[in-house]
């Protein structure tokens, strides 16, 4: 299966309040902007709602003064983009990279990718610059994502085992500063990086059986209550992930983080079991 890239920490934003959508879009823009300026226009590649997340999430609990600009972007030049900037969105896009420059490695090992080679090699020395800055959490990301690949590679299907080597990285990515907040940073990053694991292992199990992958879900898959035992399983992930996030004193932004940890997270656990239910009946 191999490691993956993020994307599950994502708003409803169906649920959400104008603003505080017009607000969310800002910092996505915002983290954007900031991998670009950082770390070149490959930087971009690596923007993610996860990082967004972390970025609206420290900002809350720190609140550093924030720095509005408008600008053009490749993606959307036709008009100006409302983005917010300071150094939480900053460690935000540095870690992006960091995430996405190990991920590449990852794959290019795992199938020679090409693209992977070529992200690989525009972005190494921005990695490395921030592998210097934040060493912690570079090896942490280093460590896991090769422990999980010979996890994988030996055939280990403790849920709880492989999918705790991203809970491990995503904790110390979640962790900006050593403080009196990081014991809960760190449990609301561990165990939503388990869920995101076993969400993307969800969604890509009938891929991965086609193809005879490594799944970690595929011994389970026969069982009569397998539905039920990956939505318990994503479940208690989440409700621990929210139990730390509640001891936070997060004031600001926290009903776009609510969204998100309430509501915006399931959104593709419902898409990726749709699309199974429609296979089950269409067999």
């Amino acid at each position: 299966m191999g490691s993956r890239m993020f994307g599950y920490v994502t708003v409803n934003q169906k649920e959400l309040k104008i603003k505080d959508y017009d607000r969310y879009r800002s910092f996505y823009c915002g983290l954007c902007r900031m991998l670009g300026k950082r770390h070149g226009i490959a930087g971009e590649l690596a923007l993610t709602y996860d990082m967004n997340f972390l970025a609206i999430l420290l900002n809350g609990l720190y609140e550093k003064p924030l720095v509005g600009e408008r600008h053009r972007c490749l993606t959307h030049p036709v008009r100006r983009h409302d983005m917010l900037l300071n150094e939480v969105v900053e460690y935000a896009a540095d870690m992006g990279i960091l995430l996405a420059y190990y991920k590449a490695l990852d794959d290019v090992r795992d199938d020679g990718s090409l693209k992977a080679r070529a992200f690989a090699a525009k972005v190494h020395r921005s990695a490395d610059r921030v592998a210097l800055n934040y060493p912690r959490q570079a090896e942490a990301i280093r460590t896991n994502v090769e422990a999980l690949r010979n996890a994988e590679d030996a055939g280990e299907y403790d849920l709880d085992r492989i999918a705790g080597y991203t809970g491990m990285f995503t904790a110390e990515v979640f962790v900006m500063q050593e403080d009196e907040w990081a014991d809960e940073l760190r449990t609301i990053g561990f165990y939503l990086g388990k869920f995101i694991y076993l969400l993307d292992a969800y969604d890509d199990l009938d891929k991965d059986v086609k193809k005879g992958e490594y799944n970690p879900w595929t011994p389970e898959m026969k069982r009569r209550d397998f539905e039920a035992l990956v939505e318990n399983t994503l479940m208690m992930m989440m409700s621990e992930s929210a139990k730390a996030f509640e001891k936070l004193p997060v004031i600001q932004d926290v009903d776009i983080l609510r969204n998100i940890i309430y509501s915006g997270v399931w959104m593709k656990f419902d898409l990726a079991r749709k699309k199974r239910e429609e296979r089950e009946v269409g067999r």
